[in-house]
């Protein structure tokens, strides 16, 4: 009776370790996001499946796990994006990007920072100074003269530039900097607590 027991447990745990041995060709393995982890060697980086698979080549220099289906690449110093079959629908071109958030993702020339959509195109101009992502359809911003404050999707000012820093939005509230001060305020720009 016990030798039925232990040879399928010992079966199972051969298969388990065995299916886990490719981990061991890879510097670094990120967490299975969108049935792809993001996997290192010498240097360079690129894509394998749950099973190990290498699905996307290790040719980029850097590389963020997959959001909403797509992922920031680097190649030669710069930023592009690709899609969950490894097809760059954003070639590489610019300096910082963030992952897709909402459909739309931060992307930097430089100091100029705007929004791409889930195609590439840009939808929300380069004109700030710095960004965040969307949360709660409300992504922080910084205008040229290093103020934040928050815009809507179609890059409509909902709450006014007035705060030295913004972070993004957590469960309806946003921290806020303002006159050397933490607080958290709403969506709609009022102060519901300071931060202690």
């Amino acid at each position: 009776m016990k030798r039925g027991i232990i040879l399928p447990a010992l079966l199972i745990l051969f298969i388990n370790n065995y299916g886990q041995l490719w981990l061991k060709n890879y510097e670094n393995v990120s967490k299975c996001v969108c049935g792809l982890s993001l996997v290192e060697k010498n240097g360079k980086r690129g894509y394998v499946n749950e099973q190990g698979k290498l699905m996307i080549p290790l040719i980029y220099n850097a590389a963020m796990t997959f959001s909403e289906g797509r992922a920031g690449i680097m190649k030669d110093d710069k930023w592009g994006f690709i899609d969950s079959t490894g097809k760059e629908f954003v070639e590489p071109q610019y300096s910082e990007v963030f992952s897709f958030k909402e459909g739309l993702a931060v992307v930097a020339k430089d100091d100029n920072y705007g929004f791409i959509d889930t195609t590439g195109h840009l939808a929300i101009p380069m004109n700030y100074n710095n960004a965040r992502s969307f949360n709660s359809g409300l992504a922080p911003v910084s205008n040229r003269k290093m103020q934040w404050g928050f815009i809507d999707k179609n890059g409509k000012e909902v709450i006014p530039f007035r705060y030295s820093f913004a972070e993004t939005f957590t469960d309806g509230v946003a921290r806020v900097m303002k006159d050397g001060k933490w607080m958290y305020i709403d969506q709609t720009g009022k102060a519901v607590k300071e931060d202690q």
